[in-house]
């Protein structure tokens, strides 16, 4: 069976204008991954992203690093994640507890967001959405069986939070609670890896940080 190599963009902006950004700790992240890839030995015949800025930034940082001939990049904007602002605004911020908006300090942000999903997820949101759970599920899974059936024997995948939890959700057949937990957790710049052919998709291993696990990077585990 192939591989795939499914990660998150390092960190981005969080507090920026421009969320849509990697921070210097997210380029220095990528680097670091793309240089353990190469140690690996690994070479990507597929490459595919999502249009987001900063998974582009992210691959790049990872390429860069590995040297050598690699794959283009394809983007597929299936891969893209939610948008959170729009979902806080759907929502409304009189109806969060105080503190939990998109614009407060990172503990209260998440808390306010897992809150947000379940609403989401639960179609209990009573503002207007750019896209349903459901939607957001179905492109996901779309962009996976693409991924699938464009086969490869070693692909690189650079999405977000949202995305990664997700197709690991439909992978395991999880509930949609799993999902939400699981976007909580996914640390920036981490690997899932799953084998695969056209039908079939089986997860290997979840949010791994090889890359950062040294007494001298454990300040570079980030989630935002």
């Amino acid at each position: 069976m192939a591989e795939l190599y499914l990660v998150r963009h390092g960190q981005a902006s969080f507090g920026a204008e421009n969320y849509d950004e990697l921070s210097p700790s997210g380029r220095t992240q990528s680097h670091w991954l793309g240089e353990y890839f190469a140690q690996a030995k690994l070479r990507f015949d597929r490459v595919v992203i999502g249009t987001m800025r900063r998974h582009r930034q992210t691959a790049d940082a990872i390429l860069d690093a590995m040297e050598g001939p690699q794959a283009e990049i394809a983007p597929d904007a299936g891969l893209n994640e939610y948008d959170f602002q729009a979902l806080f605004a759907a929502l409304g911020e009189a109806d969060l507890a105080p503190g939990m908006t998109a614009a407060s300090s990172k503990k209260d942000f998440y808390k306010g967001l897992k809150h947000v999903l379940q609403l989401w997820a639960d179609d209990r949101l009573p503002g207007c959405v750019p896209e349903t759970w459901r939607q957001f599920q179905a492109r996901v899974e779309r962009a996976r069986s693409d991924i699938q059936r464009s086969g490869g024997r070693c692909v690189l995948v650079v999405s977000s939070g949202g995305p990664i939890a997700v197709t690991a959700q439909q992978v395991l057949q999880a509930p949609d609670a799993a999902a939400i937990a699981l976007n909580m957790q996914i640390r920036n710049s981490s690997v899932c890896q799953y084998v695969f052919n056209e039908s079939a998709m089986s997860l290997v291993s979840l949010n791994g940080v090889p890359h950062l696990e040294r007494a001298d990077r454990h300040e570079f585990v980030t989630y935002g």
